[in-house]
């Protein structure tokens, strides 16, 4: 099985690369190459009997994109996008990279021919909601985004449908919760910071957090990423019917339960290290996200999430001691 992976040196991509090439198979076939793509081009050690072909590209751009799908992938993972922030900050950035990539990609895997139809999960969001929002919002609930980059996502969500259902492609569209403790450094999410007032004061460093403490979001630890992923590629879609995407579960918390369960994990001295600092656009832009769901659709399919925030934040701890 060939395997095509765009966005492949962001975190969850790496991840993913690293749990395909220790299984070395999916869905009960062996696999024998990896095309890893994104903007930089992916490190990864190829172990023996998986070919790894990486490269760097614009996702945007159509003979790119076209190249990749003319070596036929079995399956196609396309987490390649830019950051809420970022989308907001760069309107004509956000549609070239979000929605463009995504036409076209689903246009070179039509042109690839009748005998071709790779299963493909897309990595969407749960900005494609927008307010004013119900207690739990259920996958039956308005896609009407305020932001650029949930519109870019329900638009992308829409394209995924019909492909699919024109049986031009397999399609499984994931809408992942907020990706919390992302290791390293933060990038131009506007949700950074959720990762950010957990992961650098462990790290013994100074984090801002820019919104109030009563804010509510919904969220799932990178590992549940990652399943979310694979139980996506190996699925059965018929269950899906004509709607493709699904809300994946997570956990619905506020700051100060993130900053108790951080307290419980690591102590006071830890917390105090979070300095409250209020930042007026990123307010905004989280006031438009919705805060709780109800994942059962997801759930009823075999989709499954963390059990608590403190174990989220054990698991980052675990992760950063494996890496060294």
């Amino acid at each position: 099985m060939r395997i095509l992976i765009l966005g492949a040196a962001g975190m969850v991509g790496r991840r993913l690369i690293e749990r395909l090439l220790a299984e070395k198979t999916i869905a009960g076939e062996a696999i024998t190459a990896i095309d890893a793509f994104d903007v930089v081009e992916p490190q990864i050690a190829a172990p023996e009997g998986v070919a790894i072909e990486a490269a760097a590209g614009d996702i945007a751009d159509k003979a790119t994109v076209e190249a990749l799908v003319k070596k036929r992938p079995d399956m196609i993972f396309h987490l390649a996008a830019i950051v809420s922030g970022e989308a907001e900050a760069d309107f004509d950035k956000g549609y070239r990279i979000n929605q463009q990539g995504m036409s076209y990609l689903l246009e070179a895997i039509r042109a690839a021919g009748e005998n071709y139809r790779p299963r493909l999960v897309f990595t969407s969001s749960i900005a494609v909601f927008g307010a004013p929002f119900e207690d739990k919002i259920t996958d039956t609930f308005l896609a009407a985004p305020l932001t650029s980059y949930g519109t870019q996502k329900a638009i992308c969500e829409l394209l995924l449908n019909d492909y699919s259902r024109k049986g031009f492609v397999d399609g499984v569209g994931i809408r992942l919760p907020t990706i919390v403790v992302r290791p390293g450094k933060p990038n131009k999410a506007a949700s950074s910071f959720f990762s950010g007032i957990i992961r650098e004061p462990l790290a013994g460093e100074e984090a801002i957090l820019p919104v109030a403490d009563d804010v509510r979001h919904w969220v799932a630890s990178p590992a549940s990423a990652v399943e979310f992923l694979m139980h996506a590629a190996t699925m059965d879609t018929d269950v899906l019917g004509a709607r493709r995407c699904l809300t994946m579960p997570g956990l619905s918390v506020t700051i100060a339960e993130m900053i108790e369960a951080l307290r419980e994990v690591a102590g006071d001295a830890v917390v105090n290290r979070i300095r409250r600092e209020p930042d007026a656009v990123i307010e905004k832009i989280v006031a438009g996200w919705p805060r709780d769901f109800d994942a059962s659709r997801a759930t009823s399919v075999g989709f499954s999430a963390d059990k608590s925030f403190a174990d989220i934040v054990r698991a980052h701890i675990a992760d950063e001691a494996a890496r060294g």
